[in-house]
């Protein structure tokens, strides 16, 4: 444990000592990538859609070439002038889900996808991977970016949709940025909508750490009123006009919430300040959806909109699995492979993320998790991961979250 405990110290002060500084490699704007993802169980392909520029970034401006998780796939910037990593960031995709699916192996679909890095001074080589579920590159895409070309797109100069600043953080400039965005409300349901979003805020900031952290987070609210009231429901029959064009029976799973609409997503919000995306919906049918530096969405109509739309925002920005199990098929884990989610495990290296927290009898290893019943462990009985009933985050959840928060937040030498 000493010789580990060395080598992280030795490794987070040679990363440290890298460290690109922002505005060597930076404009205070954001560079949004829109990209195709397509292909099928057996092939896939990425391809650059479009390239947008967005009036400021909202992101962080330190630990630019660190992530703080692995994801299910990556971004990476170099400079085209000294061969520097100046930005890194990490994802995961509804496409990566769909390639799971019994669907994937008989037909070939695309989705829209799209990632916000700095606006660079001068032309960068931008590489996209994706991993499959053993954390091999399954397809990579290398392009390069000149800022100069007349081809990107301008948005968020005007135009911008309105919004209400519903919370401030106390450092502007090193903080977390969360927009919530209306879907299925109508103009003139804008202040039932606030009301949802104000009670979202209520529901997430009584759950540590985001309560002890509560100032690290700015929070907005966009008015993006729809034609229709309420979303999609397939299922039913049920097509509605709607901001964002979310539906349910993704992967006709009848709860599962999602829009595969990420280039309409991301004009609502351009020139807003955001980095974190919370949609609310309004219906009454129970459902929801979170994927890691994606968004999340979660139904508001009814009695477990508030824990739903915590738990979301556990996948979306803690990057946390779930924790329940469905069954033993089409796995997504294996024991040859650790997870990169913080909360869970399946043994496959010696060391347990969550090891300090068992030394100290707050957390364990409870067998059942990432949907499946063996061969995947969790770090305690129960957990809002786990359940809606579950009041709290557990321990190594909240542990988890905490360093998140930290690594956006603080400044490099604090």
């Amino acid at each position: 444990m000493k010789k580990i405990f060395i080598i992280s110290i030795l490794c987070n002060f040679i990363l440290c000592a890298n460290a690109q500084r922002f505005e060597d490699y930076f404009e205070d704007r954001t560079l949004r990538l829109d990209y195709t993802f397509a292909g099928d169980e057996y092939l896939h392909e990425i391809y650059v859609d479009e390239l947008v520029s967005l009036p400021h970034w909202y992101g962080r401006r330190e630990r630019l070439a660190e992530l703080p998780l692995r994801g299910n796939g990556q971004i990476t910037v170099r400079s085209m002038t000294d061969s520097v990593v100046i930005y890194r960031h990490s994802f995961s995709t509804l496409f990566q889900e769909w390639l799971a699916t019994d669907e994937a192996k008989h037909i070939q679909k695309s989705f829209e996808n799209v990632f916000l890095v700095p606006f660079p001074k001068d032309s960068v080589e931008i590489k996209v991977e994706l991993f499959d579920y053993h954390n091999q590159v399954v397809n990579s895409l290398t392009h390069i970016v000149d800022p100069k070309d007349i081809l990107i797109r301008k948005a968020g100069e005007r135009s911008v949709t309105p919004y209400d600043v519903l919370q401030q953080a106390a450092d502007t400039s090193h903080c977390i940025h969360i927009a919530f965005v209306a879907e299925g409300y109508t103009a003139n349901e804008m202040d039932h909508y606030l009301n949802d979003c104000r009670a979202a805020i209520g529901s997430l900031f009584r759950h540590e750490p985001f309560k002890s952290m509560q100032d690290r987070f700015n929070i907005i609210a966009l008015k993006s009123a729809s034609e229709d009231s309420g979303t999609s429901e397939p299922s039913k029959g049920i097509w509605r006009n709607t901001a964002l064009g979310s539906h349910f029976d993704t992967f006709y799973s009848d709860r599962y919430l999602t829009t595969l609409h990420l280039k309409r997503l991301h004009d609502v919000l351009a020139g807003t300040p955001y980095e974190h995306i919370i949609i609310l919906v309004n219906t009454e049918h129970y459902g929801g959806g979170g994927i890691y530096n994606s968004y999340n969405l979660s139904y508001t109509g009814g009695k477990q909109f508030l824990p739903v739309v915590v738990h979301e925002f556990g996948h979306s920005f803690g990057g946390l699995g779930d924790e329940y199990a469905y069954g033993n098929d089409d796995p997504m884990y294996f024991d040859d492979t650790e997870p990169w989610e913080p909360n869970l495990t399946t043994k496959a290296t010696a060391f347990i993320k969550w090891e300090n927290l068992i030394k100290e009898g707050k957390a364990g290893l409870y067998e059942g998790g990432g949907y499946l019943e063996i061969g995947v462990w969790r770090g305690c009985e129960n957990c809002r991961m786990r359940t809606n009933e579950e009041p709290n985050f557990c321990p190594v959840c909240q542990q988890a979250l905490t360093t998140l928060i930290n690594f956006y937040t603080l400044k490099e030498n604090e």
